[in-house]
């Protein structure tokens, strides 16, 4: 019984995280133009997050935080899996360091880039080509290269090595464990984006992939953990 609870702990905790990032990535894609703004210059981007006010800030600090239900979610998971706990074990690793990952990378835009914002209004045009310095090195290293490329790299992982996992076990059907290993091959594909401007239309489907994968998983655990 107490497995069967994690389970559908897990499960809900996709299912919630999938919602709450559809309803985040709309508000900031309607009133921040998000993504494309992300490779806009510091003279677009700090004005217009400074006037977004306290209700911006608040949604990105909220974005920041949904990553966090990836952790109970692939521990749900790794009970859903009993036959592979040493595969399982590792995706539950996976999946905390991306979700660790991607906490740094979306963190910097109600913290650090809040603050440079404020300072890029009152600033003289000489202070403002150091911050725009500032800006664009935190969005490489913190966005692009760890909360990008390590967090979806991770997240990747854990897809496939759930979706292998979920092949061996007969409680789960059998789309569902090959629909986890092509979903993870193509994320990884996917966070290549910054090096390679190829697999960019990847990403972009991705997008909406990564939430939709989340609910039919997290509903998948649910449904099938009453199975024995």
């Amino acid at each position: 019984m107490e497995s069967r609870a994690t389970i559908i702990a897990g499960g809900v905790s996709f299912m919630v995280g999938a919602l709450a990032f559809v309803l985040v990535f709309s508000y900031l894609a309607a009133n921040f133009s998000y993504p494309g703004i992300l490779d806009g210059s510091a003279a677009e981007v700090l004005p217009r997050l400074r006037a977004g006010g306290e209700s911006m800030r608040a949604v990105w600090a909220l974005y920041a935080f949904l990553p966090l239900l990836l952790v109970p979610g692939a521990v749900g998971a790794k009970f859903a899996c009993p036959s592979s706990r040493g595969r399982m074990s590792l995706a539950v690793v996976a999946a905390s360091t991306g979700a660790l990952a991607m906490c740094l990378g979306l963190m910097r835009w109600p913290s650090i880039h809040w603050v440079l914002a404020d300072a890029y209004g009152q600033s003289a045009i000489e202070a403002r080509a150091s911050i725009s310095a500032v800006f664009d090195g935190l969005n490489i290293y913190l966005g692009n290269y760890i909360g990008e490329f390590l967090g979806e790299i991770c997240l990747s992982c854990f897809f496939l090595l759930t979706g292998l996992s979920m092949r061996g076990e007969r409680r789960f059907p059998a789309w569902l464990g090959w629909g986890g290993t092509a979903f993870g091959l193509l994320f990884a594909v996917g966070a290549f984006r910054n090096f390679c401007s190829a697999v960019q239309t990847v990403a972009d489907v991705n997008n909406y992939l990564l939430p939709l994968w989340m609910i039919v998983l997290g509903a998948s655990m649910i449904w099938y953990a009453r199975r024995a």
